[in-house]
């Protein structure tokens, strides 16, 4: 299989920026500061007889050199100024989604623990902000392997953190991370990745059930093939009452430059055309259908919709509603 496709020079990059997590300096724009003892880290809403919260694990901090790596980079920075975004520092909200249908209880993706980046691994103290008691989670479905999905899945024990649900994997994104000999066929400085996955995948107390294209979880929830980011990535989609959303995992990881420029990729993105076709696909989908959709790293809550203008899209953030 196709191994990790980011370079050296945006790895190491990306490295750089964990310890420090600054945002660059000033720049020609009304940057909104955060609130004294910050902002809560869920969001609730309802799709048809299914409950949904978005969880926040926080969010990350990686280097804009990472987005659109197969376009011209003048024009990639361009866009980001043109869209009051900061042109070094993309901050990349991680947005989970739970749901509550029928009498299961689904989170999607457990987050990166404390093991990635300290912005992060904030999931568990939201869920308890929330109301959400760890042992109501009934199903874990992984969408993909990297860190900030996946890395969560351990305490400090080395157990799952959910040791009662039911644990569910693409079968070919299994088959990928924990094929023989991995470690020595990408960079030496993936290989924590690699031995991240593997770690995560073999965790005390996780049985995994792999999924394959149109896989149920549960009635309402199943899961489509989205591959491109990771070879096995897939995306979950939830259907009630007529009503359908798709949580996208990181088959699309920006609000704005996936949507308007669909062509470009990222420096994490394993396959880029795969990507891409992947992308569109998705794009057209939920156009023509109407479905709603998660961003996993769009900004916090991240729920909206896709509407098309011409050959391209843009993100349509979802209505707040009080009650």
């Amino acid at each position: 299989m196709m191994p990790l496709r980011p370079t050296r020079r945006a790895f190491l990059k990306t490295a750089a920026a964990m310890p420090a997590f600054a945002l660059p300096g000033a720049q020609a724009l009304a940057n909104l500061g955060g609130p004294e003892g910050g902002n809560p880290g869920h969001f609730r809403f309802t799709l048809g007889e299914a409950k949904i919260t978005i969880l926040s694990d926080g969010y990350l901090a990686l280097p804009t050199e990472g987005l659109g790596v197969n376009a011209d980079p003048d024009r990639v920075q361009a866009f980001l100024a043109a869209h009051y975004l900061s042109t070094e520092t993309n901050i990349s909200h991680t947005n989970h989604i739970l749901i509550e249908i029928g009498d299961r209880t689904v989170l999607v993706d457990v987050g990166s623990g404390n093991r990635f980046m300290a912005t992060a691994g904030r999931l568990l103290v939201n869920m308890e902000a929330a109301g959400i008691a760890p042992s109501s989670i009934t199903d874990v479905v992984i969408t993909h392997a990297h860190p900030d999905h996946i890395w969560g899945i351990r305490d400090d024990f080395d157990e799952a953190i959910f040791p009662d649900a039911a644990y569910y994997l693409g079968e070919t994104e299994h088959d990928y991370w924990m094929q023989d000999g991995l470690a020595t066929q990408v960079p030496q400085e993936l290989q924590q990745f690699v031995v991240g996955a593997q770690n995560s995948i073999s965790v005390d107390g996780a049985e995994w059930e792999l999924m394959s294209d149109g896989f149920e979880v549960v009635p309402g929830v199943r899961v489509i093939d989205t591959p491109g980011h990771t070879p096995g990535h897939m995306a979950v989609v939830v259907e009630s009452g007529g009503q359908q959303l798709i949580a996208l995992g990181d088959s699309m990881s920006h609000a704005y430059t996936n949507f308007a420029h669909p062509e470009w990729y990222n420096d994490f993105d394993s396959d880029g055309d795969q990507t891409v076709a992947t992308r569109k696909r998705l794009l057209d989908m939920a156009a023509t259908d109407r479905m709603a959709v998660l961003g996993y790293h769009f900004p916090f809550p991240g729920v909206g919709h896709v509407m098309r203008e011409g050959e391209t899209y843009s993100f349509v953030p979802a209505l707040w509603k009080f009650d």
